[in-house]
């Protein structure tokens, strides 16, 4: 028989690591961003930081209920049964973490897409999702063993389900608005793949980690849902981070942090550079890559008389101008104009 250690404390133990893990590279990415974006409104750099100290807040927690019972409690049994309110925070903070990153992406889809229903549907599943989270911490302070947590799996469904809807949604109203906006061209083609990519790839992490968390929730008494549900929080936060620090590589930004919005409908000041040769003149806009641009080149036609066959006419021309006199006994050559 395994221990009560290893059935329970075994996947929280391991979520931990996961956990502390991306917290780790959350850190990275916080500092890229306030080191790179210098330049965006407050209101986001707020944003970001109250993010930050929430992922914090969340890791102390988990680190703290995973020594309270197994360092404090070592050799009573009878504490691993149990969750103590410390475990109770984490569904309530993986909520709302959740619940701000996709709200800030239902205000990027406003942005781009000025589309209210989808807005409207993003934002009211992130408040269910937030909902779920919140009565989901309530009944675990109600019912702390965990062989009885199925006994609240309605709110744990309403959490992990709508969370996972939020994400879906996020990802077809972005990857639909950027797939009508293609233009042909190769450059700007790559560029919006690209952001697709990425979308694709953070919305399908969040979604798929909730749905599994979920499925393993129903399937199983034991706490093997919490390798998956206690990293939750940290691929929201990195998700968000990943999209803010991917800017400079859009192209849509400098990556000297001069945004203001999402740089994703800024468009930057046209450059313009002319060079000039001798008969040629070429004009060349270098523009955005979400641009169309067009070289015009103006050519100027002169007639030019290949110089050996000048050569050759006006020598027959002097010699058919030339006279001779005899006058003193000399050759005397007349003076001619010629003229072309």
């Amino acid at each position: 028989m395994p221990s009560p250690a290893a059935l329970t404390y075994g996947p929280i133990f391991v979520g931990v690591v996961f956990n502390i893990l991306l917290y780790g590279i959350m850190i990275t990415q916080t500092f890229l961003y306030f080191t790179v974006y210098k330049k965006d409104r407050l209101w986001m750099k707020l944003f970001v930081a109250l993010l930050f100290i929430c992922d914090t807040v969340n890791c102390a927690f988990d680190i703290t209920f995973l020594y309270i019972p197994l360092v404090n409690n070592f050799g009573n049994p009878s504490s691993l049964m149990y969750a103590t309110w410390v475990f109770a925070t984490d569904p309530i903070m993986t909520a709302l973490i959740g619940s701000l990153t996709q709200c800030f992406f239902a205000w990027r889809v406003n942005v781009l897409t000025h589309s209210i229903p989808a807005v409207i549907f993003i934002t009211l599943c992130a408040l269910c999702q937030f909902c779920g989270g919140l009565g989901t911490s309530i009944a675990v302070g109600m019912i702390p063993e965990f062989v009885h947590f199925q006994k609240f799996e309605i709110i744990v469904i309403v959490w992990l389900a709508f969370s996972a809807v939020a994400d879906c949604a996020i990802t077809i109203a972005l990857v639909g608005h950027l797939r009508k906006h293609k233009t042909g061209f190769a450059a700007t083609d790559d560029i919006v793949n690209r952001i697709i990519r990425l979308t694709v790839q953070t919305g399908l992490i969040t979604a798929l980690c909730a749905v599994v968390d979920l499925v393993l929730f129903l399937a199983t008494p034991s706490g093997l849902h919490l390798v998956f549900n206690l990293p939750l929080s940290k691929l929201y936060t990195n998700s968000l981070m990943s999209s803010l620090n991917s800017r400079a590589g859009w192209r849509y930004g400098t990556g000297n942090g001069e945004t203001t919005t999402d740089d994703m409908t800024r468009t930057d000041r046209n450059k313009h550079l002319t060079l000039r040769g001798g008969e040629t003149g070429r004009r060349v806009s270098m523009m955005t890559p979400n641009q169309v641009y067009i070289d015009v080149e103006s050519h100027e036609m002169v007639d030019v008389i290949d110089t050996k066959t000048l050569r050759s006419i006006e020598a027959m021309d002097h010699n058919q101008s030339r006279a001779y006199s005899e006058k003193d006994g000399k050759l005397c050559a007349a003076t001619t104009s010629d003229s072309l």
